[in-house]
């Protein structure tokens, strides 16, 4: 059987559009068009496309997506154990977190001495503490993760305030500098992604260009930091780490 762009935007819950830009961008080709040349979808392509919203489900940015199912050493077999493993550590890490915010929430450790509703006064739709569980696991036992907690434990309200206000200018100024088409190993990014790292070193704790390479790998890997950036900018994330990653290079 051979399906529509619509009846398989249908099953799979995607739209038309994300399709036609699948096949444009070569990522799914349907294999067949009617008379009137419109796209007809094999279930061989029905295949392929589940295993592009697993991988995109993921975090997996699009050009990852289509060199890791057109590898010819993988097969689809790999791609579903493959996915599997990714799913299971998933679903792992967000059990964790679920715990975290049960501890947190009984201990009323939050870090900031602020009520709820000034906390999303201040931060709007981010939580400051969302990514907590992450940076705990990876940085916990570390002197910077230490420095950290003391100093936010310090801050009032009014200082998360100014301390927002500047992020959110970094961000923009990055944003600005990538819709003017700057290359992210331009100086004027680099010097960007110095200031970001300079604000964490003003605010948070000593960050070293290694840590900031670390973080700006996970702005693309972790698809929460992902959509953090891609809702400032589009191809924000992207942009950051490998701004970031010039500027470490530069450094050295």
């Amino acid at each position: 059987m051979d399906y529509s762009v619509g009846q398989v935007a249908g099953f799979a819950g995607v739209t038309v559009r994300t399709l036609h830009h699948y096949d444009e961008i070569g990522l799914l080709v349907p294999s067949g068009r009617s008379h009137a040349g419109h796209r007809r979808y094999s279930d061989t392509d029905l295949d392929r496309l589940q295993q592009v919203l697993f991988y995109r489900a993921l975090g997996f940015p699009l050009d990852e997506v289509a060199s890791l199912l057109d590898d010819p050493d993988t097969n689809p077999r790999e791609h579903l154990r493959r996915q599997h493993e990714l799913l299971t550590a998933r679903i792992h890490k967000l059990q964790e977190m679920a715990a975290a915010v049960e501890t947190a929430m009984e201990a009323k450790k939050m870090g900031i001495n602020l009520t709820p509703e000034e906390k999303f006064e201040v931060f709007g739709d981010h939580d400051p503490d969302q990514y907590a569980e992450e940076v705990e696991q990876r940085w916990g036992g570390t002197e910077a993760y230490r420095e950290a907690q003391r100093r936010a434990g310090s801050y009032t309200k009014d200082d998360w305030k100014r301390i927002n206000d500047e992020l959110d200018a970094v961000h923009a100024h990055m944003g600005d500098l990538l819709d003017r088409g700057l290359a992210a190993d331009s100086a004027e990014a680099m010097d960007g992604a110095e200031e970001h790292r300079r604000f964490i070193t003003r605010h948070h704790y000593e960050c070293s260009h290694e840590l900031h390479g670390c973080l700006g790998e996970m702005y693309v890997s972790d698809e929460r930091f992902t959509a953090f950036y891609e809702a400032i900018r589009p191809g924000l994330a992207v942009f950051m780490r490998d701004a970031i990653l010039a500027n470490a290079a530069r450094s050295s």
